[in-house]
């Protein structure tokens, strides 16, 4: 088990690494992370949006990715709340939360994040209706299916308006 220094080591350690950007990163298919020019490649990864430039929340991102494919959300939870410390604003890392908690159960929750997802995603519509399909899945586990019906019909219409 790692005490408390070494926590605050390693956090420390990744808040240095994130003044070491220099390349953006997107992710691909399944949410792994593209590979670096020079490292090699097994698949071709697919053009997507880059969620952040800085290489300490790429790593949080890729720790949290694990930890939850592993059966760990509690882990992956915080490895998010910690990259969310880093980029507050950041409306992918608040998108990949609200995925966490809709996986957990925490439907209220998963809405929440979701919307607060979208006010910080300005004109990026295909995250916007993303966070709609989210908000709307979240309402059908609820039982309501009325608002669930709201938010799959935004999500159409931001999908149309952003083709």
């Amino acid at each position: 088990m790692i005490n408390r220094y070494g926590l605050i080591l390693i956090s420390a350690w990744l808040l240095l690494l994130g003044g070491c950007q220099s390349v953006p990163t997107q992710p691909v298919a399944g949410g792994a992370v593209a590979q670096q020019p020079g490292e090699a490649a097994s698949v071709a990864p697919e053009p997507g949006p880059v969620m952040s430039n800085n290489r300490a929340v790429i790593a949080l991102l890729g720790l949290a990715q694990r930890d939850s494919a592993a059966g760990k959300p509690e882990t992956a939870g915080a490895s998010l709340e910690r990259a969310l410390r880093i980029e507050p604003r950041n409306p992918w890392l608040w998108h990949e939360l609200a995925q966490l908690r809709l996986t957990q159960g925490q439907y209220a929750q998963a809405i929440t994040l979701a919307q607060k997802s979208s006010s910080f995603a300005g004109s990026e519509r295909h995250l916007q209706a993303l966070n709609w399909r989210l908000i709307g899945n979240a309402r059908v586990a609820q039982g309501d299916s009325a608002g669930a019906e709201q938010a799959f019909q935004r999500a159409s219409e931001l999908e149309q308006a952003g083709s």
